[in-house]
């Protein structure tokens, strides 16, 4: 596979295109860990675990020519009781579209998929790229990422965040003696703190299964860290590991340890000590709306944000679905969320979340 995708010339033989099965996860996964523009939700693992504990039908959409993979494009079913189902790449994730031996192939990927969703009466196609596949969809520019190389030496983090995060990082340390560490067996600590916060912020969160089947699917390219102040676990973060970068995706923090000691100022630079020592290359953020405190939080790490060209095929829905906690509409749902007992949050999140993907 080239290093870079080609521009289709007008001698670029068609490829063949049909539906993925389990039996094409391992070619799959091998041509998704050599290109370029892949992300861990490509891979059949995620759409294993997505399937499994969230009950999305796989659809994914694979390329050929003469036999051979040129091309994949991740798609799940994605149920809704309030929108009607859609197609998604990927659902649960920050990341997907098409990738492809050239802009061709991921065209004719994508063109697969709408009609896809004309046949089956969809809601909508939702592609959640990372580049802008060049043809006439309906764009978002909702959310940006975060991304930037780690440094050689752990001691560098430090050096390079803006002075304000600096100092409180270096306070959590030294005068709050926080420390970070790394194990499996912190899984109920993540998902206790991980649900706290969505309640908080007045969302479903995600079952405990969900996270476990990831760390059963993908061993040690699941990591998760708890940062403790003394024997009491105030923040943690689920990781995962793809070709050199670590991509803290899901985390959460005990009721004030933020204001109190910087737990989560200190705990991402912490992380990123941990990445460089552990051989990684690169450090990605995640995704943050552009309007919310995760993304200002991000800018004052240090990191650049870089828009992410998110895609839409409109079917039966007219617009996407104005969920988000940036419309006031939702506010009230929000804040009588916030307000539910722990126990009845968590039970509520497990049915809802298959519907929020």
């Amino acid at each position: 596979m080239p290093d870079a995708q080609p521009a289709a010339s007008a001698q670029e033989q068609e490829p063949e295109l049909r539906l993925g099965t389990a039996a094409d996860d391992s070619a799959r996964d091998a041509y998704v860990r050599a290109h370029p523009k892949a992300t861990f939700f490509h891979l059949a693992g995620w759409r294993d675990v997505v399937e499994r504990e969230m009950g999305h039908e796989p659809a994914d959409l694979l390329a050929f020519r003469e036999g051979r993979l040129v091309g994949v494009l991740p798609l799940m079913r994605a149920p809704g009781p309030i929108t009607r189902r859609s197609l998604i790449s990927m659902p649960y994730a920050v990341y997907g579209g098409p990738i492809g031996d050239s802009r061709l192939v991921e065209q004719r990927l994508i063109e697969a998929a709408k009609d896809a969703a004309e046949r089956g009466r969809a809601g909508r196609l939702e592609l959640r790229c990372t580049e802008d596949p060049g043809l006439d969809l309906a764009p978002s520019e909702l959310y940006a990422t975060f991304v930037r190389e780690l440094p050689r030496k752990p001691e560098d983090v430090l050096a390079s965040m803006p002075k304000k995060a600096r100092a409180e990082a270096r306070k959590a340390r030294e005068k709050h003696g926080l420390v970070l560490t790394e194990g499996r067996w912190y899984l109920d600590d993540f998902v206790r703190m991980f649900h706290e916060n969505k309640r908080k912020l007045g969302s479903p969160g995600l079952p405990h299964s969900f996270f476990w089947s990831l760390c059963k699917r993908f061993g040690d390219d699941v990591r998760i860290h708890v940062v403790h102040r003394g024997r009491q676990p105030v923040s943690a973060v689920m990781s995962f590991l793809f070709r050199g970068d670590v991509l803290a995706y899901y985390s959460g923090a005990v009721d004030g340890a933020d204001r109190e000691c910087s737990a989560s100022n200190f705990m991402y630079m912490a992380l990123q000590e941990w990445a460089v020592r552990e051989g990684h290359t690169r450090f990605d953020f995640g995704r943050s709306r552009r309007d919310s405190g995760a993304f200002t939080f991000k800018e004052h790490q240090g990191f650049t944000p870089t828009p992410l060209p998110y895609r839409f095929h409109f079917v039966r829905d007219r617009a996407l679905p104005a969920l988000t906690p940036s419309n006031p509409r939702t506010k009230i749902l929000r804040d009588s969320w916030a307000r539910l007992p722990r126990p009845i949050a968590r039970r509520l999140s497990e049915e809802l979340c298959r519907y929020l993907p």
